[in-house]
């Protein structure tokens, strides 16, 4: 296949060369605002450069892969769709609700296969989980705690342009309890504190983050964020049901000290970021949009999928601004 990846930064590379070891790529096209850029990451991988994201599409890719700035998202999904180009894009869809819904809209109106990039629903623990769920090992959900905990702040200039941190770092949580539960989340009650650098109140946003989450089958879920866990990168989710309960990340990096001692930790210490950890579910979510495009089939994460998640986040900084529940819109 010839796949055209726009995007060459940080996530872009990666994904350059998770694309062209592929035995299913044939021809991987690259193309970045910066030029100079997008030739550093084609050389050594054999791949060739284009001007622009018209000339991928021009060039008749059986395939689209977008990791460019998120303002770009939501039109490039939209050219791919309208050449009739299967698309992956790197999540959001868009950061305003009404752009991903516009979005969803045309994706839906012409059958197109696209995917977003959740990629937790790629990673070994979570999938397990939801299959532990899906066979009723569990029994009755009745509780579910997520936790996703930075540890450290990303730049201040980025902070006035994320969306929040719910929208930014935690509609990855909501994507996966709506994923491993099978349940959708119907209300919210959040709250925010700001307890490190001034820029995230500047920027009408918090540093700390909690909430509880009313599920469509009656579970109750909770969680919790930071922009400040220095011990280091903290992704978990426990689900609890009548019959178990099924724990994700407690790996020998989890960055967790415990009073009884016995938690053995990895000699390379805690996760120091969300790529590393996540390294295989980037690679395997790659993996399955090519199999898709190549095979036929369902996207594993469709728009729609996107869009409930970024509704759960709007509620949770509508609730986190107000101080009330908020039912969450379909």
């Amino acid at each position: 296949m010839h796949i055209g990846l726009a995007g060459a930064g940080r996530i872009g590379a990666s994904h350059a060369a998770v694309l062209a070891a592929s035995p299913q790529v044939d021809e991987l096209l690259v193309t970045d605002a910066n030029r100079a850029r997008a030739r550093e990451v084609a050389g050594p991988l054999g791949a060739s450069v284009a001007d622009d994201p018209d000339e991928l599409l021009r060039s008749r890719v059986d395939a689209l892969v977008i990791a460019t700035p998120t303002s770009t998202h939501a039109e490039l999904i939209l050219a791919g769709v309208r050449a009739g180009v299967p698309v992956f894009c790197e999540k959001p869809v868009a950061l305003d609700l009404d752009s991903t819904v516009r979005v969803a809209d045309e994706v839906q109106r012409r059958s197109a296969l696209v995917q977003i990039g959740f990629q937790r629903r790629f990673d070994a623990g979570y999938a397990a989980a939801r299959a532990a769920v899906a066979a009723g090992e569990l029994g009755i959900v009745q509780r579910v705690h997520a936790i996703t905990a930075d540890p450290a702040p990303p730049a201040a200039q980025y902070i006035p342009t994320s969306g929040g941190i719910f929208r930014d770092c935690h509609i990855h949580d909501f994507d996966m309890i709506r994923w491993v539960t099978g349940q959708e989340v119907v209300a919210v009650t959040a709250l925010g504190a700001n307890l490190g650098a001034a820029f995230f109140a500047e920027a009408g946003d918090v540093d700390t983050s909690v909430a509880l989450l009313e599920l469509s089958g009656g579970a109750l879920a909770t969680l919790q964020g930071s922009r400040y866990n220095g011990a280091g990168y903290d992704v978990r989710m426990e689900v609890a049901g009548t019959a178990g309960t099924w724990a994700v990340g407690l790996d020998p990096r989890v960055p967790l000290r415990t009073s009884e001692g016995g938690l053995v930790v990895d000699d390379a210490g805690p996760w120091p970021n969300f790529w590393e950890r996540f390294t295989p579910a980037y690679a395997a979510e790659l993996t399955a949009f090519l199999t898709v495009v190549a095979e036929g089939g369902e996207s594993p994460c469709p728009v729609t999928e996107a869009l409930a998640a970024l509704r759960i986040a709007e509620a949770a900084d509508e609730s986190r601004r107000s101080g009330g529940r908020i039912l969450v819109r379909s």
